[in-house]
């Protein structure tokens, strides 16, 4: 149990994810997905979670194992051609995780999708959250546009706006 975290996800509260998000920098970023969807048949969502509950913050539930609970609540899983892609803040933390669909991961990897990750977690230690997300969009589209390029017909399967929780 680490007291330190406990604390910060105590104090982190969604006032503060709206403080960091406010409106113009929502509306910049589902304008970015909006515009990268536009390249590719891959589907983005951007989740900000202020901090854990209860139970999953007591037992020391990760980053990373919390943006797999999210990816599969949202269904991110669920496109046509496996191609859902979740970036995953977790703001007490100032983790970014990104989970890719099973199409995607495989001809991305672990590697790329961690290099991206630092990149924005780098960008919010500077207090940039919003370039650092931008950032972050266009890094996940360039590999969505070369492995999952725009085809004739590209149906919008998941929301393109910000889910703050």
């Amino acid at each position: 149990m680490n007291l330190s975290r406990i604390v910060r996800h105590l104090f982190s509260t969604e006032a503060r994810v709206r403080r960091t998000f406010p409106p113009s920098s929502l509306a910049a970023i589902e304008q970015a997905i909006h515009g990268s969807e536009l390249r590719h048949s891959g589907e983005i969502r951007f989740v900000v979670e202020a901090a854990l509950d209860g139970a999953p913050l007591w037992r020391g539930q990760s980053a990373h194992e919390r943006a797999v609970d999210v990816f599969s609540e949202l269904r991110v899983w669920d496109t046509e051609h496996n191609s859902g892609l979740l970036i995953y803040l977790l703001l007490a933390d100032h983790a970014v995780e990104i989970v890719a669909d099973r199409g995607l991961h495989a001809r991305v990897g672990t590697a790329e999708w961690e290099r991206i990750c630092h990149a924005m977690e780098a960008a919010f230690r500077q207090g940039h959250f919003t370039a650092g997300v931008l950032d972050g969009v266009l890094a996940v589209t360039q590999h969505l546009a070369t492995h999952f390029p725009a085809t004739g017909t590209n149906p919008n399967e998941l929301p393109d706006a910000p889910l703050l929780r």
